[in-house]
């Protein structure tokens, strides 16, 4: 009979109680606006809180990612849920079939803002940020010509493994992404240091600086993609989203120029859509290889692929590279001042370009500099 009472008030509770106690506080939170955000945000953090396996608790630590994401971060975030539209049906997709919470997908924008190329300082490469020896643990192909951690699906089912692997070991959502971000043996030490605490919030003063900042800017990243509307933050819409795309098996090597020769796609495009290829060249794999195309772009792939096969590319050689030396495509311009005993190749290294390129792009008859003197460069946008 009292197991009956509680189940009844639990059914009240869910029903009637608690949307009476969050009309009441959004009530109180419209009064208190517009001096008072942190009970809006608390509030609305509560109400994405009731239907996510992660809890996403509300403090100043989070408060603070919020001010950052819609203030200095918001047009890099109205970039980011543009690309949403890109990558978010794939990882439902994959995390639906691994039964993990729909929310880990939030992880890619704080590990790599969305970016299949992404690099960080340590090394770690993609939209889910893998260490080489990492990747290979869960069978990510990396080679001169393709990286399988920038391939969005496989990538993705890697990730997965990954956080099935640490929800396994820690049982704890929060723990999970703290340890998917600085290792599970940052956070074994930490629960050591702190007496066997397994709090993530108490535990946040034993972790790195890095991973004491990912949950809250993990639980800031949730929220933004659910609120960006309330922020007047307007999403820079791609060129294509998932729903525009197909993919096709190919079964014989042929590089970018090739395709993009005969279909009519520019090769900045097929390289955005394929970041797994290194090189603008797909090479022959077993059983197959995927090429990403816009839907339109299908059919006369299809229909030329002869031709495709058939194109031939010219050869890279030093004196083709001389004659397209002053080519500013996919560049951007800045202006270089010549410090005390630099010279034409150092500066060359430095901006990932040739001194045949400086030498064209300021029609310079020799490859002599000198001290103050201003050179315009063109720096890759890649």
């Amino acid at each position: 009979m009292i197991a009956g009472f509680f189940t009844i008030f639990d059914s009240m509770y869910k029903s009637i109680i608690l949307p009476v106690l969050l009309i009441l506080s959004v009530t109180a939170t419209r009064a208190a606006l517009p001096d008072d955000k942190d009970m809006l945000y608390e509030y609305r953090i509560a109400q994405l809180n009731t239907r996510s396996p992660v809890a996403l608790d509300y403090n100043k630590e989070v408060r603070r990612y919020i001010d950052l994401f819609t203030g200095p971060r918001k047009a890099d975030m109205a970039s980011i849920i543009g690309l949403s539209k890109l990558y978010f049906p794939i990882f439902d997709e994959i995390l639906d079939r691994y039964s993990l919470p729909y929310e880990l997908k939030y992880l890619t924008i704080v590990e790599s803002g969305l970016n299949p190329l992404a690099v960080s300082k340590s090394g770690a490469v993609g939209l889910w940020q893998f260490l080489l020896n990492t990747s290979r643990l869960f069978d990510l192909q990396v080679t001169s010509y393709i990286d399988e951690r920038r391939d969005p699906w496989k990538s993705t089912e890697a990730a997965c493994k990954y956080l099935n692997y640490l929800n396994n070991t820690f049982h704890d959502w929060h723990l999970v992404l703290s340890s998917y971000n600085g290792g599970p043996g940052e956070v074994r030490k930490a629960i050591e240091r702190c007496k066997g605490e397994t709090d993530y919030w108490k535990l946040r003063p034993y972790l790195s600086e890095q991973a004491k900042n990912y949950v809250p800017a993990f639980i800031a990243a949730v929220y933004i993609m659910n609120f960006y509307n309330e922020h007047g933050i307007v999403p820079s819409v791609p060129d294509y989203d998932y729903s525009a795309l197909d993919t096709l098996h190919i079964r014989n090597p042929q590089s970018f120029e090739q395709i993009s020769a005969i279909i009519d796609l520019p090769v900045d495009r097929i390289r955005w859509l394929n970041p797994v290829y290194r090189t603008d060249f797909i090479p022959e794999q077993y059983p197959w290889s995927v090429l990403v195309l816009p839907s339109e772009k299908v059919l006369p792939y299809l229909q030329h692929e002869i031709r495709i096969l058939g194109y031939s590319t010219p050869r890279e050689d030093y004196n083709r590279m001389v004659q397209q030396a002053g080519s500013t495509t996919g560049r951007t311009r800045i202006i270089h001042e010549v410090q005390p005993g630099e010279f034409t190749h150092r500066m060359a290294m430095k901006y990932n370009c040739t001194p045949e390129n400086i030498k064209a792009w300021n029609n310079l008859n020799s490859y002599d500099v000198m001290a103050g003197q201003k050179l315009v460069i063109w720096v890759s946008n890649e």
